[in-house]
């Protein structure tokens, strides 16, 4: 406990409410990500990454015989007085490759028993990809929402894009927190924000979609698979620890829960019931993790019981598993 005072500390964050202070925290933890592309990188625009198609880019790639049709100001003219024979250079054309992050802060991410909120631990994570990508020269823009509004980042390049999506994930979050003035409108879902998406991303991006996703509906599903076709996405489950197993205590004892509309009573301290317990919100995470798979999506699950530092280190100077 007294570890997790002095990190809330350190990173300026109360756990709950977010700021741009414990945002801005990540800018120096850039190594604990690798942004390296997986797919082959599709967009049309040039940029930092070396597609595998050849063409007029600025890398040499390799020479090879005169074929009518090319370009004459390539020839090699090295090459080809030794050989005899006409070559030409062909070189490999860089590609831009955007960045999106969808940040889900909704009412289930509003949660929170150990160490931060979901959604509080959301934001950090999409500070940190963000924070990676402006290291990298990627164009970083975003979507952050919650069942009652979304904002949407258009992708530049400039320490002012970053800053942007900061910004709006502590308007949203904050708007998350008080009570919705407007029930009777129809409320956003992953579903919903993921379509949006898809109109913002072009072929070639790099896609983060951070949730717990608990609405993992068949429209959600629809749009993650269609986007995985044409970008590389990467999905984070964010979990809480109470969500997978009840807290140990020393008495039998019983507890009300509640989410704000409905509540129930579950007894602590019964070993049957912890195991009931373990077992079903195990199979709704595998199954979550399954469904995004099938959707060509990698998953990398995310606790919001501890801090970034030390979920993400292990997968520091390598590609995310």
């Amino acid at each position: 406990m007294q570890d997790i005072s002095k990190w809330l500390t350190k990173c300026q964050s109360d756990g709950v409410n977010l700021g741009i202070k414990e945002l801005i925290h990540y800018q120096g933890k850039t190594a604990l990500l690798n942004l390296s592309p997986r797919k082959t990188v599709q967009a049309k625009l040039a940029g930092a990454y070396l597609a595998k198609t050849k063409g007029r880019g600025m890398e040499f790639d390799e020479a090879r015989h005169y074929q009518a049709g090319d370009d004459i100001r390539a020839i090699d003219w090295r090459v080809t007085a030794r050989t005899g024979k006409t070559h030409t250079k062909l070189y490999r054309e860089e590609k831009e490759r955007p960045v999106f992050v969808l940040t889900d802060l909704s009412s289930s991410m509003q949660f929170g028993t150990q160490f931060l909120f979901k959604s509080v631990q959301a934001a950090h994570l999409s500070a940190l990809i963000a924070w990676s990508a402006r290291k990298r020269g990627d164009r970083i823009g975003g979507l952050v929402f919650n069942q009652h509004q979304h904002l949407e980042c258009k992708p530049y390049t400039r320490q002012k894009a970053v800053l942007s999506l900061l910004n709006s994930m502590i308007k949203v979050q904050q708007g998350a927190q008080q009570e919705a003035q407007t029930n009777n409108q129809e409320q956003i879902t992953l579903g919903n924000a993921c379509a949006r998406l898809r109109r913002l991303a072009h072929p070639g991006s790099l896609i983060f979609i951070l949730s717990d996703f608990s609405q993992l509906d068949e429209l959600a599903k629809q749009h993650i698979a269609q986007l995985s076709k044409h970008c590389e996405v990467i999905a984070y489950p964010i979990t809480d620890p109470f969500e997978h197993q009840l807290p140990h205590v020393k008495m039998s004892q019983r507890v009300t829960l509640s989410d704000g509309h409905n509540r129930q009573q579950i007894v602590l301290g019964e070993k049957d019931t912890e195991i009931q317990y373990s077992n079903q919100h195990q199979a709704r995470f595998d199954n979550i993790e399954n469904t995004l798979k099938q959707c060509k999506a990698q998953v990398i699950q995310i606790d919001a019981g501890h801090p970034l530092e030390l979920q993400l280190d292990r997968f520091s100077g390598s590609k995310n598993r």
